[in-house]
């Protein structure tokens, strides 16, 4: 095919002569193109007759359907063509392509499936990523195996990178030093107009008011970003309930579970006279040309999946837009002619924003990312050319869970179970239970894949949220149409029903009873079966160890056993939102091969004793418990150690006595670390080596009582260096009146003597422990035993400090000696009467 250049005075056309000659001399380029520079449509058509090309074909890459599917609908009627001659698409369930096909739309994971089955790209001559921008893992991915097919397989190949904002100087960096074109654009100029934040309780309303402000002040279409289809449905309520009954205002919802014919309305021109307003998610961020756009209105926020790593499920969360998205959605309202773009934030929150999206590969769940690995023989990521390298802990869980699935052996290759998962393009854990249930039967089957399309493009209902997945799987085989369907979702899950089916060769097969949903989503997630925690509440606790809630109000409230598909909630214990009931006798039957049985000897925090259990579990799901009457004492004592753990070694019976010699043994090893460790953390560390043999039976911790706790401290010592503790660290000092004095060691660096002054006549030198090697802190004490001078230098305190307290003290205490000369007086602790 031949086509004579376009010129249609787009401003990407500018840079086609530099991009042509960048591309023939180099393997990979960049362009840069701000919002309706027209890349996504010319750029193809450009570079289809270039020499390098050949008669191969051109694949770009779009990260969504109906981007996909429009940009090749525009650059075939350029070419004045029907879709899928010259140019087609292929997206999931959807494709228009033919033997005449030169220019392939297609989103990001048919890609990467592409690639995997034909490593050199056999036939094709450029591969384009359009808004890589996004950093959609697939995109990432997909350059990646295409940089290794071209380095190992075809040299010359092409790589193009396209975006509206990227960081084109790093990218080109990473590219080995590609060339970075960059139109410079004619965008027509956006007036920023700042209004309140909404308030997340009323947002509909809030985002209506702004509608309504818009409509008053403005002409043209309106574009308004809302975060997702539950916020597009209220505005859109809102919208109707002032503006339904006006003819020249048509109002049209705009996201990714509407029907093809939803969305070809929502971004079809509008009859003369007539103006339309947009609700959209991200989804009219880039690529999409909706004709007539002159006013954005942009809440600020937008929806994003994040994986929960300690819930290992991921989550739907909405969060504040970068720079870079606020951009892309305010040039919508440039294209065509100067327009208004109404910001729902104060103005100097915008250089708040993050600069850019946060790139999926580094907080998406990475178990499909781990198996497309796999599939390509990789077991580590490094290993590939990656912009970013995603989390090693989450990826070392999302390979344990292809192994327990049976994708992947202990060495993370490839098993034959895990190509028939690869083929089937569903997360690897519905895959999984698809070709798991058809092992069990054609039935089976066939509800696995009722309830594999749900999942994969639920939910089915508008609005309401009900847990119970029977629910949604009713809908395939009623013939009344529930009110509340929605339409373009059920539509896509027949056709995922309908793929599936022939996939797995099942014909006609009717699918099982819907009563056996619960043992068949259970193959999916084996982590997630759930059992409920008390009667009359809707507390789980589920076999991967985290807790979850079920609504009061939801009808599966009360059953004993759930499994749960999808869960979510900002709470430490997450909410259910996808579950199915499924008996214990099914859990049992099914999983028998993951159930384990053993002794539990644990610590019951409730009664504070130790308890013992024989428990049937799977994962952390204790399926049955049976009471251990005889435990062996070292066993009990185990547990007892750990209890001791939880509330703290004051639990333990101390005494003055207890508590000197720990202080005492932990000063010698302030300068000497070979003594034993007697701090608070050093003795929990060690109970079991120290206090066990001294429990004697004990189970509970009032038993604690009858422990000799200093025998049992006295045990992490030999006979010799008890000797040595009580000759180096002794718990009494002898003063010079005779008195026999108890130091106080609190101070592991220097011992305390308190003592009465007159107690320390007679002594001209500071007294000392530990061989002389320290002097002790001397408390000089008055006859009534109140502090009057902390020394450690005795002779000192006796030639310079002694003469002022017996100046202010004499008077104070006259009954007890003052003498002149301290050193050569008799140490006393009588009054003067007394020693005569």
């Amino acid at each position: 095919m031949t086509t004579s250049p376009l010129k249609l005075g787009y401003p990407v056309e500018e840079t086609f002569p530099e991009l042509k000659n960048a591309l023939s001399q180099n393997n990979c380029a960049i362009l840069e193109a701000p919002p309706g520079a027209g890349k996504t449509t010319l750029v193809p058509l450009a570079l289809l007759n270039e020499p390098w090309l050949g008669n191969q074909k051109i694949i770009m890459l779009e990260p969504r359907r109906l981007a996909a599917r429009m940009a090749a609908t525009r650059m075939a009627s350029l070419l004045g063509e029907e879709v899928g001659q010259s140019v087609g698409y292929r997206i999931r369930q959807d494709k228009k392509i033919s033997a005449k096909t030169r220019i392939e739309v297609v989103t990001e994971g048919i890609l990467t499936r592409q690639i995997q089955d034909d490593p050199e790209l056999d036939g094709i001559g450029l591969v384009i990523f359009d808004e890589f921008h996004e950093r959609n893992l697939q995109g990432d991915l997909g350059l990646a195996f295409c940089l290794e097919t071209m380095a190992a397989l075809r040299d010359d190949l092409r790589l193009l990178v396209m975006s509206a904002t990227l960081d084109g100087a790093s990218l080109s960096s990473f590219l080995d030093d590609a060339p970075c074109i960059t139109s410079q654009g004619k965008s027509f100029e956006v007036e920023t107009k700042n209004l309140p934040r909404p308030d997340k309780f009323s947002l509909a309303q809030d985002v209506a008011k702004a509608v309504n402000k818009a409509v008053r002040e403005e002409s043209g279409n309106i574009l308004v970003f809302l975060p997702g289809e539950g916020e597009i449905r209220k505005t859109e309520q809102l919208l109707k309930d002032q503006y339904g009954s006006d003819p020249s205002i048509l109002i049209a919802p705009l996201y990714g579970a509407l029907s093809q014919a939803q969305q070809d309305l929502a971004i079809s021109p509008t009859v003369q006279g007539k103006s339309k307003i947009v609700l959209a998610t991200t989804i009219a961020e880039t690529s999409l040309t909706i004709e007539g756009i002159r006013v954005v209105i942009d809440c600020g926020l937008k929806r994003v999946s994040r994986f929960d790593a300690a819930k290992a499920m991921s989550k739907l969360e909405t969060v504040r837009v970068s720079k870079a998205s606020a951009t892309q959605r305010k040039g919508r309202a440039g294209r065509m002619e100067a327009g208004v773009c109404y910001q729902l934030w104060p103005k100097a929150e915008t250089q708040a924003l993050q600069e850019r999206d946060i790139p999926e590969i580094l907080e998406c769940d990475l178990t499909p990312f781990a198996l497309d690995l796999a599939s390509w023989g990789v077991k580590r990521p490094d290993e590939l050319k990656l912009l970013d390298l995603p989390n090693q802990s989450q990826l070392e869980k999302a390979q344990e869970l292809l192994i327990t699935l049976g994708a992947l052996d202990k060495n993370l290759i490839l098993s034959e179970h895990g190509k028939e998962m690869q083929k089937l393009s569903l997360h690897p854990r519905i895959a999984h239970m698809v070709l798991k249930a058809r092992e069990e039967g054609q039935g089976e089957a066939a509800l696995a894949c009722e309830i594999a399309a749900t999942l994969h493009d639920g939910p089915l209902f508008k609005g309401r949220r009900e847990c119970d997945i029977r629910n949604a799987l009713s809908l395939f085989q009623s013939k009344k149409q529930d009110r509340n369907l929605a339409k373009g979702a059920f539509y896509r899950a027949k056709e995922t029903v309908k793929i599936l089916k022939k996939r797995l060769k099942l014909k006609d097969a009717k699918p099982a009873s819907i009563l056996e949903a619960g043992r068949i989503l259970a193959l999916a997630y084996p982590d997630r079966l759930a059992k409920l925690r008390a009667k009359g509440k809707g507390d789980y606790h589920l076999s991967a160890g985290i807790g979850a809630n079920l609504s009061e109000d939801d009808p599966l409230f009360g059953e004993d056993y759930l499994v749960v598909a999808h869960m979510g909630g900002t709470q430490a214990q997450g909410r259910i939102f996808t579950a199915a009931p499924i008996t214990l006798q099914d859990i049992e039957t099914d999983f028998a091969h993951q159930i384990i049985e053993e002794e539990e000897i644990g610590w019951d925090k409730r009664t504070q004793a130790a308890t013992a259990q024989r428990v049937r579990r799977i994962g952390a799901l204790k399926l049955k418990t049976t009471p251990i009457k005889n435990i062996a004492p070292e066993r009990l004592s185990e547990a007892l150690c750990a209890g001791i753990r939880q509330l703290g070694i004051h639990v333990l019976s101390w005494d003055k006595d207890s508590q000197n010699l720990c202080q005492r043994v932990e000063f010698l090893r302030y300068n000497d670390t070979s003594w034993p460790d007697m701090s608070e953390t050093g003795l929990l560390d060690s109970l079991e080596d120290w206090l066990s043999p001294f429990l004697n039976g004990c189970c509970r911790i009032d038993h604690l009582k009858k422990v000799d706790l200093q025998a049992a401290l006295l045990s992490k010592m030999s006979w010799e260096d008890q000797q040595k503790l009580n000759q180096q660290a002794p718990t009494h000092y002898r003063v010079p009146s005779g008195s026999n004095i108890r130091l106080d060691y609190s101070n592991s660096k220097k011992p305390v003597l308190s003592v009465k002054l007159q107690e320390m006549f007679g002594e001209p030198q500071s007294p000392t422990i530990n061989n002389g090697q320290c002097n002790l802190q001397i408390h000089l004490l008055s006859p009534a035993g109140r502090p009057l001078q902390v020394t450690e230098d005795l002779e000192s305190f006796w030639q310079n400090g002694y003469d002022s307290v017996k100046k202010e003290m004499k008077g104070r205490y006259p009954k007890h000696p003052w003498p002149d000369n301290p050193i050569a007086a008799i140490a006393t602790g009588k009054t003067k009467r007394k020693m005569h």
